[in-house]
């Protein structure tokens, strides 16, 4: 048993999070939360771990100036595109892919390439405090399951997924066929459902269904694959959707029997409760409404819809729908693996929709409003775990979920010019929602202490 004492934040909906001083949360071997207790002061620590029944545990006590929370969820990213991150902000969407990443994602065919290039990529997500993670791998099988192994070997959560694209792609970087594709997307099932579980018996790396987009996936690969998720509703599915104008508009010209890009997925049973959509920037009414029919999740990537001049994703009027959303980096569109960067872009994102919001036609709760540190929480945390079916194991702090958690350390001695810490002199005095909210906008990973999945510490600034 290992018990943490200190400061714990601890989201709970879109407009609350608890943030409560002198707690004691505790991990049990299998490293799932097993109590939680709050307000408890020095001299009753050792009584309430009696209390317990905790005789022999390890204590870790926090200091002033840190504070545990849950890890981030980064419910959209790209594994291969990493090494060309912070390039072609000059292009749009389709031509960035052309001329940037396809050629890039392309040299994953190497898996001696994959090897070298893969385990700084799932470093960095994890130091970054990134506990569980959506990975859209190359359309390689082998790069993809080197992938997964990394990922596995360094104790991060995640799904993995092989991407499906047998058209309109470059002659260098496309699937034979759709029998090819769907081969290889089996075969990289059943090899990450071999994959040893945890201690809990959970396994931290599952398989996802990745078809690329609408345009890259010709209509029987998109049928075969909306079999193979139907002969398993557990399969998670995750892949792009109204992202870019043009995008948008040629997908409508392959698919003229749909009358929505949303629809096109529906119409291949690719839409459901544990369907991630990234981005979501230009969805019609109608497309919106079915997202929420069917229940399935959006991820909100402001930073790559900044950067490919994609457009503002309406993230509020998601919200008042009841649509399931949380934040992805979307790296490399995103030019920042860290989810700090997408946090704070979605906080200008939502503070652009209040500037050229029609006050007239304003209403609801979160349409053209401005997000709050709570709902910023929210999303990066409790929101991506709803987003990925995961919210009764992650996201939050609760007895018997697990304890995938960072922490937090917003003193000057992590060496973050950006942050003034709680350390400057007794005359300033810190609170707890100030730590947060100062971490959200000026933190880094020089302030992410510790990170914990399952229980296990596997990355963090003091490892």
């Amino acid at each position: 048993m290992k018990v943490f004492y200190g400061s714990v934040i601890n989201p709970d909906n879109l407009t609350l999070y608890k943030a409560s001083s002198n707690s004691l949360l505790a991990v049990n071997s299998e490293g799932n939360i097993e109590w939680i207790v709050h307000d408890i002061q020095d001299f009753m620590v050792q009584e309430t771990l009696l209390q317990h029944g905790c005789v022999d545990v390890e204590l870790v006590a926090l200091k002033d100036g840190q504070f545990i929370m849950p890890g981030f969820i980064d419910t959209h990213t790209h594994a291969p595109q990493l090494p060309n991150i912070g390039t072609g902000a000059q292009y749009e969407l389709l031509d960035w892919l052309n001329t940037i990443t396809f050629p890039m994602e392309a040299k994953f065919a190497d898996n001696s390439f994959a090897e070298s290039a893969y385990p700084g990529v799932v470093r960095r997500t994890i130091n970054t405090g990134t506990t569980t993670c959506c990975y859209y791998g190359s359309l390689h099988l082998g790069s993809t399951k080197v992938l997964a192994d990394v990922v596995h070997s360094l104790g991060q959560r995640a799904f993995v997924g092989k991407c499906n694209m047998d058209r309109n792609s470059p002659s260098y970087y496309k699937e034979e066929s759709p029998e090819t594709s769907l081969r290889d997307t089996k075969s990289l099932i059943a090899y990450i459902n071999t994959l040893d579980a945890g201690p809990a018996g959970i396994p931290l790396v599952r398989p996802i269904i990745t078809p690329r987009f609408a345009i890259s996936c010709s209509n029987p690969l998109l049928a075969e694959l909306g079999k193979l998720a139907s002969s398993d509703p557990s399969l998670h599915i995750q892949t792009h959707i109204s992202e870019n104008k043009s995008e948008v508009t040629f997908t409508k010209s392959l698919f003229p029997e749909c009358n929505s890009y949303a629809a096109v997925y529906d119409s291949f049973k690719l839409l459901r409760r544990n369907t991630i959509l990234a981005h979501a920037v230009h969805l019609e009414d109608g497309e919106i409404d079915l997202i929420k029919e069917r229940d399935a999740g959006i991820s909100h990537c402001p930073t790559s819809n900044f950067h490919l001049n994609s457009g503002v994703a309406p993230v509020g009027k998601y919200l008042d729908k009841g649509i399931k959303v949380g934040l992805g980096t979307d790296v490399s569109g995103g030019y920042s693996p860290s989810m700090l960067n997408a946090i704070r872009n979605a906080s200008i994102a939502s503070k652009i929709c209040v500037m050229q919001a029609d006050d007239s036609k304003s209403s609801g709760q979160y349409k053209d409003k401005q997000l709050s540190v709570a709902s910023l929480l929210y999303l990066a945390t409790l929101g991506g775990a709803r987003v990925c079916d995961l919210e009764d194991r992650v996201g939050s702090f609760a007895p018997g979920k697990c304890f995938d958690a960072l922490i937090v350390d917003v003193r000057n001695v992590t060496g973050n010019p950006c942050l003034w810490g709680v350390d400057v002199g007794p005359e300033m005095t810190t609170s707890l929602d100030t730590m947060l909210e100062r971490f959200i906008f000026c933190g880094d990973d020089r302030n992410i202490s510790s990170v914990y999945v399952q229980g296990r510490r596997i990355g963090g600034a003091s490892r």
